[in-house]
């Protein structure tokens, strides 16, 4: 099994062993689908009822049956079987972006490697650390992003005119 991580359970949410999570993903929706969660151990979690409350994913987990059995819960990684998962042509799990090397196009030159993506409504921000110890940012947009290649975890980018600017 190929797990890869998708939220976290961050309390416990009234007296019938339900739990919340909070989803690393674009929708709290994403995770509203899945019968099945699996701890980053691998063992699994049976999704008896799932709900989006309150800026959360409310789960009822299957033996979880009240607040004391669920305690134990909190700060529990959730992960999903990554070989089970399929994502829209052009998008990537962050995981996956995280390290690519940034290299120009045109030119070839290195710019960095992905430390991070922010998400900011319109577009995801991509963090890229610089040899020189800077970090350039760089929006997640087709007028930027040429292409990604995940097997030789290269990103080939076009910068906007004046983006690297000091």
């Amino acid at each position: 099994m190929n797990l890869i991580k998708t939220g976290k359970i961050v309390t416990t949410h009234g007296i019938r062993g339900e739990v919340r999570a909070e989803a690393w993903s674009d929708s709290l929706e994403d995770l509203l689908p899945h019968k099945v969660f699996y701890t980053e151990k691998g063992e699994p979690l049976w999704v008896e009822s799932s709900r989006v409350h309150r800026g959360a994913v409310n789960l009822k987990l299957k033996g979880f049956d009240d607040i004391d059995a669920a305690m134990p819960l909190i700060g529990t990684v959730l992960c999903l079987d990554r070989d089970q998962l399929t994502l829209p042509p052009g998008t990537y799990f962050v995981q996956d972006l995280l390290g690519l090397s940034v290299v120009d196009s045109k030119d070839g030159r290195r710019y960095g490697e992905i430390i991070q993506v922010q998400p900011t409504g319109a577009n995801d921000v991509y963090h890229i650390k610089a040899e020189d110890g800077r970090v350039l940012l760089i929006p997640a947009i087709p007028q930027v992003i040429d292409s990604v290649d995940l097997e030789t975890k290269t990103m080939q980018i076009t910068p906007l005119e004046g983006l690297f600017d000091l």
